[in-house]
């Protein structure tokens, strides 16, 4: 497989980030006599594992056959981000007249702006993982093209072995398409084309209602886009609880996306330039005329041409086959990222990439299953998550006090108009142990961290009752769930008991 040695649309913002992600002038270096670690993809865990040995004083090479940053910076958190950004300012200035902007709703909007701005801090934000910095700053050999395990202690790319110690799989995964018949004719988006338009499409069909399904339906509807969203399921973030879901259902009904839930795509032709979805919905049929249809259903491992066989290495269509320290059957290779775990996150890959060094090259046991790792949805509220939802705790049998406090009920969120969500809280049944967590709210990713500290650190939800958070802050919801679990220690007898006691104090 072959890739294009440049970023579309050819501006002078994507020659920058091609100067730093895929320099068409790079010339591989010789290969070393043996490594300490080779590391196979440079997406987020492939850049971490590389950085972090070499840092540690390993004889490291990297080998990337496409863009240093994989998805995260290319086509994915970074790209995402910058796009969610310009909707959310778009719908502020045209949602604005209850706070005296009396002329919002006349605002015109620029796609291709927005866009551009999306690619030049893209670029910026590349040098972290550039080419150069990872040959020239942190002294790794870096390969650019396929590599491929040629015995169990070596990898081939671009005419060269390199042999190694331990070697790390990193290569991530990307997106998936569903067979729906007529789709590939038809042609169709995903998270790594949307970002290259340059002309907002009139009429956008979303195919899934996950998080980027949900993120980017909701970003173009504010765009002005005209958005139907398709989901297979009941609701849409299935993962998510149903009342956190109903949350974001209403607001994408008020923002005008027209949900499809519960529905089968039968088809799809094209007449023209249009598209034309057929649908199946509760026993009726539907056609759904668009001009773009972006496919978000999940992530395929990038397993092809890296030789797994010649190198004993177990794999599925889930991806490699690793332990929880991360080891595949090859002893000596290791594996970490999207290729090898369910939790397809940035965070959760750099995580990994952690545990990775640890264990291939300081005999450690670091293991995965160890981790607690939060996700967050990046729509309008988010819905942000850590820890064990209500249905893992019944499904192992565990008994849950859930506490939860809307955000209406904080001056805060009142104040700026955000009173749309909730923070939830489960404990371990009888006492304070949090097992999970879950919040709605605008910035509900920056807020989750602090059940994400509690849960790594055994802190229960009275250490949270003692810490001062500031007023008036939304995060102050959290410091509500504590309150409310301390009212529930607030017992008839010890309430009796404590009467009792001032009673006698007053003689």
């Amino acid at each position: 497989m072959t890739f294009p040695a440049h970023v579309l649309p050819d501006t002078p913002e994507n020659r920058v980030l091609t100067a730093n992600v895929h320099p068409p002038d790079w010339v591989n270096p010789e290969s070393a006599p043996c490594y300490n670690l080779v590391v196979i993809g440079g997406g987020t865990a492939g850049l971490i594992s590389a950085a972090g040995a070499a840092g540690l004083g390993a004889k490291v090479a990297l080998i990337e056959r496409h863009l240093m940053g994989g998805d995260c910076l290319n086509v994915g958190c970074v790209p995402s981000k910058g796009v969610i950004r310009a909707a959310r300012a778009l719908h502020d200035a045209r949602n604005s007249a209850e706070f005296g902007i009396t002329d919002g709703s006349h605002l015109s909007f620029d796609f291709g702006i927005a866009m551009k701005r999306m690619r030049r801090l893209r670029a910026d934000i590349s040098h972290h993982d550039s080419a150069c910095r990872f040959r020239d700053e942190l002294g790794i050999d870096l390969f650019i093209g396929q590599g491929s395990f040629s015995t169990p202690d070596t990898v081939e790319v671009a005419g060269k072995k390199l042999r190694f110690k331990k070697a790390a799989i990193c290569t991530g995964a990307r997106a998936a398409a569903p067979p729906i018949p007529g789709l590939e004719e038809a042609g169709y988006l995903t998270n790594e084309t949307i970002f290259s338009l340059t002309e907002m499409p009139p009429r956008m069909a979303v195919i899934g209602g996950g998080p980027i399904g949900c993120e980017l339906a909701q970003s173009f509807a504010r765009f002005g886009s005209s958005v139907t969203l398709i989901e297979r399921g009941p609701h849409i973030l299935g993962r998510e609880d149903s009342d956190a879901a109903e949350i974001l259902h209403s607001t994408f009904v008020r923002e005008g996306i027209d949900l499809q839930l519960g529905a089968k795509i039968l088809g799809v032709e094209k007449r023209g330039t249009e598209k034309i979805l057929h649908l199946e919905r509760d026993g009726k049929r539907s056609e759904a005329t668009v001009d773009a249809i972006l496919v978000a259903v999940g992530r395929a491992p990038n397993l092809e041409g890296l030789g797994l066989d010649k190198a004993g290495i177990k794999f599925d269509r889930s991806g490699v086959t690793v332990s929880d320290t991360l080891q595949t059957s090859n002893p000596n290779v290791y594996a970490a990222g999207d290729i090898c775990c369910q939790f397809k996150f940035t965070h959760t890959a750099d995580a990994l990439a952690r545990i990775l060094i640890a264990n291939a090259l300081f005999m450690g046991r670091q293991k995965a299953s160890a981790l607690t790792i939060p996700w967050c949805t990046y729509t309008d509220p988010e819905v942000a998550h850590v820890g064990m939802y209500e249905a893992d705790a019944t499904e192992k049998g565990i008994k849950l006090t859930t506490l939860t406090v809307p955000l209406s009920d904080i001056d805060r969120a009142v104040l700026d108009g955000e009173t749309d969500g909730f923070a939830r809280v489960h404990l371990r049944a009888g006492t304070d142990k949090i097992l999970g967590a879950t919040i709605v709210a605008r910035h509900a990713g920056e807020m989750i961290n602090e059940f994400s500290l509690a849960i790594t650190n055994g802190l229960g939800i009275s250490a949270i009752g003692k810490t001062i958070h500031p007023y008036p802050t939304q995060a102050e919801v959290i410091k509500r769930l504590a309150d409310a679990y301390n009212r529930t220690r607030l017992t008839p007898l010890v309430k009796r008991m404590l009467s009792g006691w001032l009673k006698w104090q007053r003689g």
